[in-house]
């Protein structure tokens, strides 16, 4: 049985609060209406086993499905709350059960949704949340859903492509790293042993193999030392405003991974900021709302500035273009929708215009990241091969002479 946590109005006015515990829901809530208690709210209080077993935290697949589904139900005409209910209880994650268990409430006691969802931050990020108000005060509830749901999507097949894309150079130098501890950890030291009872001469790739594998083995001690104290340096800094500043620029920084990150920047400010203009959110608050969403602080910095360009009467395409980080068909996109009142439409082309651009630079970036690895790989484990087997032509010519 669950036990639920609960506040009710008894019959004579009085505010009760307790726990107590059912087989479901609608059953905790009968029996506390046969106790004559009235404006019944109800929250799982699941035991800590339970919850250190059952709790997950919600996957973004799970919001996209979840915002899919209210919109198709709110667009059949289904009652908000019955919709709520529905979809909570049908969940199989116990986290969003909880969650939509409280969002029930919530929209029971007469608040919004946006409220309701505005107490779960890290579930549903601030330009759902803003996208999502408009849409109440607006009317569209059930269009914007859908547009949410397919913004979701998009990002998700974005990631998807980029982790399957890395999947294959990862397992390639995971199998190298395992046969290069394999090598240097019982293979070397079994052939050392066996050179040195020869006494021959070594040829110099596999004195330097020898070399490096004896430095590892008696200095791997201070090696650990020095890459904690590294990685504790790293993460003091990267703590910093200014450190994470500088780690953003570096990254912009690189060669062929910098030009795409600025893409997949540049495109998904514009996704987010045409839904919430299009939403019927005013320019500036939804300008905030798509720089707080970009990771990057170089961006958000620069996109400061532009916020203030446009509030003292420079438009948005103008300062973009100041900026430098926009490109320059992005700016002419921009001052397009400026000029002929259509700047929600001409960010909708301006996303989809660097969605396929992304899609290019993804593709190109994968090409040349997957035979650098192997590669760089490949060159390793080469030069442990070659410096074995010359070590044994050496000494095979050794005992011949």
């Amino acid at each position: 049985m669950t036990r639920y946590a609960y506040v009710a109005v008894h019959a004579d006015g009085s505010a009760k609060r307790g726990t107590t515990r059912a087989e479901s829901r609608e059953e905790a809530e009968f029996a506390l209406y046969e106790r004559e208690l009235r404006n019944i709210r109800l929250t799982e209080k699941p035991g800590l086993l339970q919850l250190e077993i059952t709790a997950r935290r919600v996957k973004r697949e799970e919001v996209m499905h979840l915002t899919r589904q209210l919109g198709a139900f709110v667009a059949a005409g289904l009652p908000l709350t019955e919709a709520v209910h529905s979809l909570g209880r049908e969940s199989e994650n116990s986290s969003v059960r909880r969650m939509m268990v409280e969002v029930e409430d919530g929209l029971r006691d007469g608040e919004r949704l946006s409220d309701c969802f505005d107490r779960h931050p890290r579930v549903f990020p601030e330009f759902y949340r803003g996208i999502l108000r408009s849409a109440e005060l607006s009317g569209r509830l059930d269009t914007v859903l859908g547009q949410l749901a397919h913004y979701l999507e998009r990002d998700l097949e974005a990631r998807r492509r980029v982790k399957q894309a890395t999947m294959y150079p990862a397992v390639v130098a995971m199998m190298s790293l395992v046969t290069l501890v394999v090598l240097a950890g019982f293979v070397l030291p079994r052939f050392r042993e066996f050179f040195d009872s020869l006494g021959a001469t070594l040829p110099l790739p596999t004195r330097i193999l020898l070399g490096i594998t004896e430095f590892l083995s008696s200095w791997w001690w201070a090696l650990m030392i020095g890459a904690g104290v590294l990685i504790l340096a790293l993460v003091h800094v990267l703590r910093t405003t200014p450190g994470r500043y500088l780690r953003d620029r570096l990254v912009l920084a690189l060669p062929v991974i910098g030009p795409t990150i600025r893409f997949a920047l540049v495109e998904r400010f514009c996704r987010i900021l045409s839904s919430m203009v299009s939403a019927g959110v005013q320019l500036p608050q939804a300008l905030r709302v798509a720089t707080g969403s970009l990771p990057n602080r170089v961006y958000r910095r620069s996109l400061a500035r532009v916020m203030e360009a446009m509030l003292e009467g420079e438009g948005l395409a103008r300062p973009l273009a100041a900026s430098g980080l926009f490109p320059a068909t992005a700016a002419q996109m921009l001052r397009v929708g400026e000029d002929t009142g259509t700047l929600d439409g001409q960010l909708e082309v301006t996303a989809q215009y660097y969605e396929g651009e992304l899609d290019y630079k993804l593709k190109k970036l994968i090409g040349l990241f997957e035979p650098a690895v192997i590669l760089l790989m490949g060159g390793v484990v080469g030069f442990v091969a070659i410096a074995l087997v010359s070590a044994m032509y050496g000494i095979f010519r050794q005992v011949q002479g």
